[in-house]
């Protein structure tokens, strides 16, 4: 009977932790880890239930004093004078969902990471969705975005269990880990390494006098110690093991998608029982299809893939693993320090990747079609961000998410013809991406705004074709 009530327990505990504690995948690497030399930010975005994305062009601000903004909880922030334009993917409603690409090629997104803080230190109710806005819109470069989100969340403290936040520019890429309060580490992913983390700290032994790649609350290990979550000598410290939930570190849906993703990119095989390191050095030079391939897979060819090659039906609904049902949209940043800002893109892929292509968004778009967002302005939709909203009718990303429920109804049917297709055009506008890029930077040379124009007009083709 007790082991009856204990497996019932444990069921249960999973099945709330799966609704609500897996919220997102992602892949870093490194410029000397890639073909074309660039560094790569893959990521999924997982929130339940129907959403709506929005893109909004966020313009530069230049101001001779400083922004005042009043944050969620209460708090104000005061930003610089200047802030920077950026591309805006909104989920209406959401606290950590958004994701940013400044003009500096500055790309943000988040997973949730549960901590073992119980007690946090907040100041004026603590930050939380304003911290990556606030970061995307000061930070010229990844590692000053680190340094500008470490310092706010010393000052206000994160309202919210944990985080971590992938940071990347043309250079380098980082992982900003937070903490309920006012603690967090960040580590460099090294050049010619890959990094993968899905809803746990990925984060472990850490060196906070290597400036170079760490960086972290100055008391971080002796708090630790002092809420008796770590005993050792300071070089031993581990973040992860002392920091994260025991739940989120031991969790099959964590492990099972870090690993799989590991395995398809890593030159070391590991088992599903083996230590998976914080980054790893990938068996080839890693291309973009490599990236969609990790948000599309559902564990296909081992043991893990329940839906035992879609005769059970549809993987979104017979086992959580990388592309999910939960998926709203995937992007892959593709920053490359040969490339003018403005011509380096995020390819996206409406609601699930394994449904629906990736197409180039390029950081220099001037603005976004009417259908593509629920207001005309970021100003009204950063106004309403919170506020219950009647979605727009008319909204593409309503397309997307009817035509991906219609797959998943018959997706061992369907999907074989979609894929098929989506190969083919995904392969011809990666191999037409050095001609057609160098027709914009023709243009871009000439005149930035008619650049604007150019790219908008080919997203929205990308877009409005894509289902056709």
């Amino acid at each position: 009977m007790r082991a009856f009530i204990l497996s019932g327990l444990l069921l249960l505990s999973f099945q709330i932790f799966a609704q609500d504690n897996f919220n997102c995948f992602t892949v870093l690497a490194g410029k000397y880890a890639t073909e074309d030399e660039s560094v790569l930010l893959a990521h999924n975005e997982d929130d339940g239930g129907d959403q709506t994305v929005n893109l909004y062009k966020v313009p530069r601000v230049e101001s001779k004093d400083s922004i005042e903004v009043k944050m969620k909880n209460g708090g104000i922030l005061h930003l610089s004078p200047t802030t920077f334009a950026m591309i805006w993917i909104e989920m209406p409603g959401m606290t950590f969902s958004d994701s940013y690409q400044n003009e500096y090629g500055v790309t943000i997104v988040s997973n949730q990471c549960l901590s073992k803080e119980d007690r946090p230190d907040l100041t004026d109710g603590g930050i939380g969705y304003w911290l990556r806005r606030a970061i995307a819109l000061q930070a010229k470069t990844a590692r000053e975005a680190v340094k500008i989100g470490g310092k706010l969340i010393e000052k206000y403290g994160y309202a919210s269990s944990g985080r971590t936040y992938s940071i990347v520019d043309k250079n380098e890429a980082w992982m900003l880990a937070a903490v309920m309060g006012k603690h967090w580490v960040a580590q460099r992913v090294p050049d010619d390494q890959v990094a993968i983390i899905p809803n746990y700290y990925t984060i472990g032994k850490i060196n906070l006098k290597d400036t170079l790649n760490f960086y972290g609350s100055k008391d971080i290990i002796d708090y630790a110690r002092k809420r008796r979550w770590y005993e050792g000598n300071d070089e031993d410290f581990n973040f992860r093991q002392a920091y994260a939930t025991r739940q989120s570190l031991h969790h099959p849906v964590n492990i099972e998608r870090h690993w799989d993703a590991i395995n398809k990119l890593s030159d070391t095989k590991y088992t599903i029982t083996d230590k998976l390191p914080f980054s790893f050095y990938a068996k080839d030079l890693i291309k973009l299809p490599d990236l969609f391939n990790i948000l599309r897979s559902h564990f296909e060819g081992t043991e893990l893939d329940k839906s035992k090659d879609y005769t059970l039906g549809s993987p979104h609904q017979t086992h959580r693993a990388i592309c999910a049902k939960s998926t709203q949209y995937g992007l892959v940043a593709q920053l490359r320090d040969y490339a003018p800002d403005a011509l380096n893109p995020i390819w996206i892929s409406f609601v699930h990747p394994c449904t629906h292509m990736f197409v180039p968004l390029y950081n220099g778009i001037g603005y976004f079609s009417g259908d593509l967002n629920n207001f005309n302005n970021y100003q009204s939709a950063l106004q309403h961000h919170f506020d219950k909203f009647k979605g727009n009718k008319k909204h593409f990303f309503n397309i997307f998410t009817k035509d991906a429920k219609k797959v998943d109804k018959k997706y061992a049917l369907l999907i074989k013809k979609r894929r098929l297709k989506i190969t083919k055009r995904e392969n011809a506008l990666l191999t037409n991406q050095k001609k057609m890029e160098q027709k914009l930077f023709d243009i871009y040379e000439m005149n930035h705004k008619i650049l604007g124009e150019k790219l908008h007009e080919y997203f929205d083709y990308l877009i409005h074709s894509q289902l056709k």
